[in-house]
């Protein structure tokens, strides 16, 4: 009797101390938390993060290209921290409506993990109805517009990037200029051959003009000294 309650108080023991365990990890805080203030905003970041893990390349060069940020950041922030396609889209949009670099936006969130970026907006000076905040939603129009999607401000819209053609419109258009290129190339080839045949025409032409002329004299005169 003693050993089987000396087992059980192990037990017991075991399981407090798991339980413990348990409520002392911390919550998540690290990826995709948007919270902005506001809801047609909330969306198309959802969009966006969806669009990010389906066009990776696209994502980045809309990121670098329109919106300044050094490619190298947007990699240390998707591949080495963690961060969500959506995360790393708002807080470069929030750097480029205050023209500041992303990596200060990225530093004020680092500070406060967690609060949602409508928190880390205000900290910063972008309030909800602001001009800096409709700067932001006019940004995402412009993102979707050269994604191939035309959005409104405010309408309600769903897109599904995994059915669209978001990140294939890129290479569509790449593709388009290889065509053209190689179509007057063509054409350049083709001129060039037309040149030469007719000079070479020309060419043979003049010769035989020559040759007749010069046997039609000498027949003549032959003929003429013989009687």
């Amino acid at each position: 009797m003693i050993r089987n309650h000396g087992l059980h108080a192990l037990a017991l023991a075991l399981g407090l101390g798991l339980g413990l365990a348990a409520t002392a990890v911390p919550a998540q805080t690290v990826g995709y938390n948007v919270r902005t203030g506001d809801v047609w905003v909330d969306t198309r970041l959802g969009e966006i993060n969806d669009y990010g893990r389906h066009y990776r390349d696209p994502f980045l060069d809309e990121m670098s290209g329109y919106y300044g940020a050094p490619r190298p950041l947007l990699v240390d922030l998707l591949d080495d921290r963690g961060w969500a396609p959506a995360d790393v889209y708002y807080a470069c949009a929030i750097a480029h409506a205050l023209g500041i670099p992303c990596i200060d936006v990225v530093h004020e969130y680092d500070r406060h993990p967690g609060q949602g970026w409508g928190v880390v907006a205000k900290r910063l000076g972008i309030k909800p109805g602001s001009a800096a905040f409709h700067a932001l939603k006019r940004g995402q129009v412009d993102t979707y517009g050269r994604w191939g999607q035309t959005i409104v401000i405010d309408r309600p819209v769903h897109v599904d990037w995994s059915r669209s053609n978001g990140g294939r419109g890129h290479g569509s258009r790449g593709n388009q200029g290889g065509q053209s290129k190689g179509h007057g190339k063509a054409s350049a080839g083709s001129h060039g051959n037309a040149g030469k045949a007719k000079g070479n025409s020309g060419k043979g032409s003049n010769g035989k003009g020559n040759s007749k002329k010069g046997n039609s004299g000498k027949g003549e005169g032959k003929g003429h000294g013989k009687p």
